[in-house]
């Protein structure tokens, strides 16, 4: 039984679920219908008035006129706020005194509907003055309402696009990293500077002894022959004779009194 009940509740929840998306698509077809009729509507209105603007010219043409001007200033900033609300949030205000123009440029277009009708041209003539005032106070209001939000457009776009590039050149910079200038091996200066401690000979920096001066290797051109400097901590190497020559009688200097040699005693 509870199986039943829990089918019964999945087939209305199911049917429910299509009824609300087929009024759902109804709606938005319907949207869809209105919008294009109103925009067919409105491009024959628009080419009636044209004609009549170029068929008849005078008070009636001037009619048509400035029809054409209200309507398409009006259209115009329409479109231009509502592209601009949704990325500004600071344009409610902005709508909300559009729509109060709104108002007036409709009274102002029955007006003009309603002279249409009228078979007087005189009269028609007589309020061409104050429809022509009225029409260019809405449309200089509409066109400054709508200049000042393409120009806020046109800055915030300006202004994100600089502060785009400055995190595209910091990041740039931060994925060259390979070309800041990088530190010698610590090892390398270490046994450059400081020698070990208890070495028996100096420690030189490495390629020190291939950079050697032009003065330095004509200096050791004509003493290729002679003897190596004794090494630090060793005691030089007397020079040996020539072959042929007697040595001599006298200890060398450099020999210290108590190593002489004993001279022999006399036998005699």
């Amino acid at each position: 039984m509870e199986a039943i009940w829990i089918l019964l509740l999945l087939f209305v929840l199911i049917m429910l679920t299509g009824v609300y998306a087929a009024v759902r698509a109804i709606r938005a077809a319907k949207r869809g219908i209105d919008r294009t009729v109103h925009q067919a509507r409105r491009t024959v209105e628009d080419t009636r008035l044209r004609a009549r603007q170029l068929a008849q010219p005078g008070a009636v043409g001037e009619l048509a006129q400035l029809q054409l001007s209200l309507r398409g200033s009006m259209r115009a900033t329409s479109q231009a706020l509502q592209a601009a609300a949704p990325q500004d949030r600071s344009l409610s205000e902005s709508l909300g005194l559009f729509r109060r123009l709104s108002a007036h440029a409709k009274d102002l277009e029955a007006d003009l509907k309603r002279l249409e009708q009228e078979p007087d041209k005189s009269r028609i003539a007589a309020l061409l003055p104050d429809l022509r005032q009225r029409t260019e106070r809405i449309t200089r209001s509409a066109d400054s309402l709508r200049w000042a939000v393409q120009e806020r457009t046109t800055r915030m776009a300006h202004d994100d696009l600089d502060s785009l590039g400055r995190e595209i050149e910091m990041e740039a910079g931060a994925l060259r990293h390979w070309t800041a200038a990088e530190p010698d091996e610590p090892g390398a200066d270490a046994g450059a500077a400081w020698p070990e401690p208890g070495a028996g000979s100096s420690r030189t920096a490495p390629g020190a002894g291939a950079r050697t001066s032009p003065e330095a290797g004509a200096r050791s051109g004509p003493e290729a022959g002679a003897w190596p400097a004794p090494e630090a901590g060793q005691r030089p190497e007397p020079p040996r004779p020539p072959l042929g020559a007697r040595p001599p009688t006298e200890p060398p200097a450099w020999q210290k009194p108590w190593q002489k040699s004993p001279r022999p005693e006399n036998t005699a």
